[in-house]
């Protein structure tokens, strides 16, 4: 299996904070040498390892924002 790289290119914040110690964290990161996604998943404490997570394009990310916006979460 090839290896993956990855190059956190903007830390933007923390969503929520694992009892383990792993953070779910919003990223924009460069996966493999591409263009730089918006990535939110789960890290080690000292960012060595990562667990699932899911990658948005700028685009996405800004029809998300908006559809967030549109929600009334008391």
């Amino acid at each position: 299996m090839p290896e993956i790289k990855y190059e956190v290119i903007n830390t933007i914040g923390i969503v929520s904070e694992g009892k383990n110690g792993w953070n779910k964290e919003l990223n924009l990161i460069k996966w493999n040498d591409r263009e730089p996604v918006y990535d939110i998943r789960t890290w080690s404490p000292d960012h060595e390892k990562i667990g699932k997570g899911v990658t948005i394009s700028q685009e996405e990310a800004k029809a998300l924002r908006d559809m967030l916006n549109s929600l009334d979460l008391g």
